[in-house]
């Protein structure tokens, strides 16, 4: 498929993207597109512009040069409300002030579909309850944003994500600060949730549930495809600095990463 075929298929797309601080290049010539209803995983090192590439394509930044397109239009041309109506994001130093409960922090998903003609209804206090209900703090739904712990408050984040009720959720490394019960749910979630999903992933194991990877490699994209093409021996040891292999879990049958320390 070519590129202006595959980007017209697609419902996100990022054509030579590229940013820059300060003389400093973050991201350069990454080009993309993402399928609707896939789950594609963005992996690299720390430092490479895995959040960077999330936060172009939520178009909370502006490309030092290239274009976004979300359905096909230039996402600098889409009105902040119409994106939001349609893509919700969830950063991993997200602030929400500490005056709010967790409910008032999760409605504020609904915003972009609020308006005088359209104002707050029973379906969007369902909505709300329904996204706090999927990240399991329905227990918490009162309590003083200032009272919840980090994990407690990207749970929420997420719930206000999913208040939104995105076609496309972007999210930069959700699990920070959960433990691994946590993250394992979380992930589940995001996995069988019915949308789009761009998700940056630190853990590689856990990138596996993806349909596809995108791995990022000092602001480049280096490789793109389903995680058992990408994460070669060469791959990890070349952008991770790790040597690895393949194991079969004898209990699911299901593939794994086995890494250690690469040594010269």
């Amino acid at each position: 498929m070519n590129a202006s075929v595959e980007q017209a298929a697609s419902v996100l797309s990022a054509v030579n993207l590229s940013y820059s601080v300060k003389g400093a290049t973050l991201l350069s010539g990454v080009s993309l597109s993402i399928r609707a209803g896939e789950n594609l995983g963005v992996v690299g090192p720390n430092g490479s512009g895995k959040s960077t590439l999330i936060r172009l394509l939520a178009g909370l930044q502006t490309p030092t040069s290239g274009e976004v397109f979300l359905h096909g239009e230039r996402l600098s041309a889409i009105r902040r409300r119409d994106m939001a109506q349609g893509m919700a994001v969830v950063e991993q130093q997200a602030e929400t002030g500490d005056s709010i409960s967790l409910l008032e922090a999760v409605e504020l998903g609904r915003t972009p579909w609020l308006s005088a003609l359209a104002p707050w209804s029973a379906e969007d206090a369902r909505i709300v309850s329904e996204a706090i209900a999927d990240v399991s703090l329905e227990a918490l739904r009162h309590r003083a944003w200032h009272t919840l712990s980090g994990g407690e408050r990207q749970r929420a984040h997420i719930a206000r994500a999913l208040a939104q009720r995105p076609q496309i959720l972007l999210l930069d490394e959700p699990t920070n600060h959960l433990d691994i019960q946590q993250q394992l749910s979380i992930l589940h979630l995001v996995q069988r949730l019915p949308v789009t999903t761009v998700i940056a992933l630190h853990d590689l194991n856990q990138a596996l549930a993806c349909d596809r990877l995108a791995v990022i490699d000092r602001g480049r994209l280096v490789a793109l495809g389903s995680p058992f093409e990408v994460l070669t021996p060469e791959r990890l040891r070349d952008t991770f600095g790790v040597s690895g292999h393949w194991l079969t879990d004898p209990f699911d049958g299901q593939r794994v990463l086995r890494l250690r320390t690469h040594i010269a």
